[in-house]
């Protein structure tokens, strides 16, 4: 054949091919077009997924697939509507439960290697024997000491479920013990801490709305009643919320009988009112709230409900903004999804929740650009609403509760020296270290009097400076820095070796509010005009 003619055959079969090519991809793109969309609200996803399934090129991971389509369709509806495998919806649930199956020990690494701070009161390790500064080494056979091994998943070993075993080695002065442990059902608590900060005035902190808080919150209550409380410090900072039955609970405790509480209101679910009954036994006792950018959801609701009532004062700075009902569906797979279905609005109207926006998961930091976390005046609200409490003062709407007396982020406590030994996380390395040589003095005392005679002669301040300089090569550049750092410094190291005394938490709380700029503006008089 000669060499034109092979040509001229190539060329043609080339035109050939590609001519099949192109009528395989036009018949096909014809053959897409033809899949009718008819106006099923759910038709067009059900033909997707169903051509998918026909037509798909390998084998199709269902579960796989199934999963990215449900996560990404709740996504577009609002931040909160979610989607959780079992695994995450198991760890939610049991965070709000009021208890988990496990060992029973609150620990911290402060050195790469976990401490037991708490042995939590008849719990499995306490039967055993296990002791506060316990270093953990081994659950098992595997060693989570030394080796940076993450700390959600010394967790998850250590958790478990009832009845069943673990091995938790540990070192004590030196030498290794193996605790055999039975894994049982441990409490879990929601209020930090409570106690009186002087001889009228009590404190409690809450760190959620868990199954048991308004129990909880009655027990403490009712016991700094009897110590002489008359003027109530609540603080719900960084308390992202939890369960709407308690916030409601622990409402109709300071509120009259017939006040509204908060409403809800939806597309498909109508106005609901929630009120107090008026069988609240604090409802002469004088009320602050503390909250600032952490608190969220439930404690909203309360703030809120105080607030538009002209039942307390609200100290601190705005709140997060999540104000959306989420309903739960769960699924015989052991999955689950949130679904948003309301809104939440305070007794004037407002409606909590703060806008959708593309960086809402950003909008903390936002805040501290625009200079909300530092003036008032740059708070964002929208004074297109506004609204009236009880006794006609102005409150706005826009997402979020503005507290009626604004405390600003105090960054002058902030110097060099400061931000260096935080970033090495001196101060819990430090607590760590004095514990090891203090055991025995730190863990017999029992009162917050004796623990404050005692880090009074402890010289912790010279202790500490001489322990950042030769472990993590860290020194004042001046005196005068040295000076100005001190004082809010040494309140953090303070709480957190008085952590290890037997008060715990009881301790570590009580010990920071000596340099809290939020707890000093609700100790001073504030009246609600």
């Amino acid at each position: 054949m000669k060499k034109r003619d092979a040509y001229t055959l190539v060329v043609a079969l080339l035109g050939i091919l590609v001519g099949v090519l192109l009528s395989v991809t036009v018949n096909q793109a014809r053959s897409a077009r033809k899949l009718k969309v008819s106006n099923g609200e759910w038709q067009k996803l059900n033909l997707i997924l169903q051509t998918i399934s026909n037509e798909y090129v390998d084998t199709i991971d269902y579960k796989k697939v199934t999963e990215a389509a449900v996560s990404e369709a709740l996504a577009s509806l609002d931040p909160h509507s979610v989607y959780m495998p079992p695994v995450e919806l198991e760890a939610s649930e049991t965070e709000l439960a009021g208890n988990f199956e496990g060992i029973g020990i609150q620990f911290n690494v402060p050195n790469d290697t976990a401490i037991v701070l708490e042995v939590i009161p008849g719990g499995p390790a306490e039967k055993v024997g296990m002791l506060q500064g316990d270093r953990l080494l081994k659950v098992d056979e595997t060693v989570i000491a030394g080796v940076k091994f993450p700390q959600d998943s010394m967790v998850r070993r250590m958790k478990g479920p009832s009845g069943t075993k673990v091995t938790i080695t540990v070192s004590r002065d030196g030498v290794e013990i193996p605790f055999e442990i039975s894994r049982g059902k441990i409490p879990v608590h929601s209020v930090d801490a409570a106690f009186m900060i002087d001889d009228t005035t009590g404190y409690i902190r809450l760190s959620k709305f868990a199954k048991n808080t308004a129990k909880e919150f009655l027990t403490s209550s009712e016991e700094l009643l009897r110590h002489g409380m008359k003027h109530l410090i609540f603080d719900l900072r960084d308390n992202t919320g939890g369960y709407l039955d308690q916030a409601l609970l622990l409402s109709k405790m300071f509120l009259d009988k017939g006040q509204t509480i908060v409403y809800t209101e939806g597309l498909h679910s109508p106005r609901e009112d929630f009120k107090a009954d008026g069988k609240g036994f604090m409802k002469k006792t004088r009320l602050t709230v503390l909250i600032n950018e952490g608190s969220a959801s439930s404690s909203e609701i309360f703030a809120g409900a105080i607030q538009d009532n002209d039942r307390g004062i609200i100290v601190g700075r705005r709140s997060f903004g999540k104000g959306l009902v989420q309903k739960p569906y769960f699924f015989s797979d052991g999955s689950g999804m949130r679904l948003t279905v309301a809104r939440f609005h305070t007794p004037s109207g407002r409606c909590i929740q703060k806008p959708y926006s593309e960086d809402y998961q950003y909008d903390i930091y936002r805040r501290y650009e625009k200079g909300e976390m530092y003036d008032a005046d740059s708070i964002k609200v929208n004074k297109d609403e506004e609204y009236r409490t009880l006794k006609g003062r102005k409150v706005y709407g826009g997402g979020g509760i503005v507290p009626d007396v604004f405390v600003p982020v105090d960054t002058t406590k902030v110097t060099d020296y400061y931000m260096k030994v935080r970033s090495k996380a001196s101060a819990m390395r430090f607590a760590s270290y004095y514990f090891d040589s203090h055991k025995a003095e730190l863990t017999a005392i029992d009162s917050f009097d004796a623990l404050l005679r005692y880090l009074d002669g402890a010289s912790l301040d010279r202790a500490f400076r001489q322990f950042v300089a030769t472990r993590d090569g860290i020194s004042p550049s001046s005196e005068e820095e040295w000076q100005q750092t001190v004082p809010y410094l040494m309140t953090q190291v303070r709480a957190l070796v008085g952590r290890y005394s037997k008060l715990g938490d009881q301790a570590y709380y009580h010990l920071f509010l000596d340099y809290d700029t939020v707890i000093e503006e609700a100790l001073k008089p504030h009246s609600i005009d």
